[in-house]
């Protein structure tokens, strides 16, 4: 319906617009412009994907992901679970969305050897109360990127670039040395991942309607 194509149109130009606004306010370190843009972004990438035709799973995802946009805006241990909790549902959501497509074996050793490596490297630098909640969400992280590969390329890349953003949170949390403007990094490739999932599940190719 061209009504329809035209609100996705808008709600994608927009989705853009925040996310330039967004990153070009962490890079410039100006907090406000932040806190105004990130809590616009999943909201966006939601009506955008509704006009695709998303499926509710894909919805919940993205939702659950916007809840663990805004628990991160807080600067508290309590915030930080809260929102790595609303991204465990989100994952299994995907996980649920994916469903038993198959997958490439080999490429799921590889992501297996990379949970063992990381969890294996970052469990001492954790606070001891972090330890057990972040390997599990690890976990449950690696397998949504793995599956995210049955459904093509583009979400796997988005799966995969889901995976490095968390991991860049952990080494913060872990206080390994960062790169510059390590906010930027996490916002950009989380975006880059959560639009790829939702496009890449969204796609005919995909087989989801």
């Amino acid at each position: 319906m061209p009504g329809r194509e035209r609100i996705g149109r808008v709600a994608l130009a927009s989705f853009a617009v925040a996310t330039a606004a967004d990153l070009g306010s962490l890079l410039a370190d100006w907090h406000l412009g932040h806190v105004i843009a990130k809590p616009l972004l999943m909201p966006l990438l939601v009506v955008y994907v509704i006009t695709r035709g998303a499926p509710r799973l894909l919805v919940a995802a993205l939702l659950f992901g916007w809840g663990g946009d805004l628990a991160l805006l807080f600067d508290a241990e309590a915030a930080f679970l809260v929102g790595m909790g609303s991204f465990a549902v989100g994952h299994v959501c995907y996980l649920v969305l994916f469903g038993k497509r198959p997958a490439n074996a080999l490429l799921g050793g590889g992501y297996v050897l990379a949970l063992l490596g990381t969890v294996a490297l970052l469990w001492s630098d954790l606070p001891a109360d972090l330890r057990i909640p972040v390997a599990g969400y690890s976990l449950l992280l690696t397998a949504m990127a793995f599956r995210s590969s049955a459904l093509g390329l583009r979400a796997g890349i988005g799966g995969a670039l889901f995976l490095l953003s968390d991991t860049l949170i952990a080494t913060g949390v872990a206080e390994w040395p960062q790169l510059p403007r390590p906010d930027f990094w996490i916002m950009a490739t989380y975006l880059a991942a959560q639009y790829l999932l939702a496009t890449g599940a969204t796609t005919r190719e995909a087989g989801v309607p």
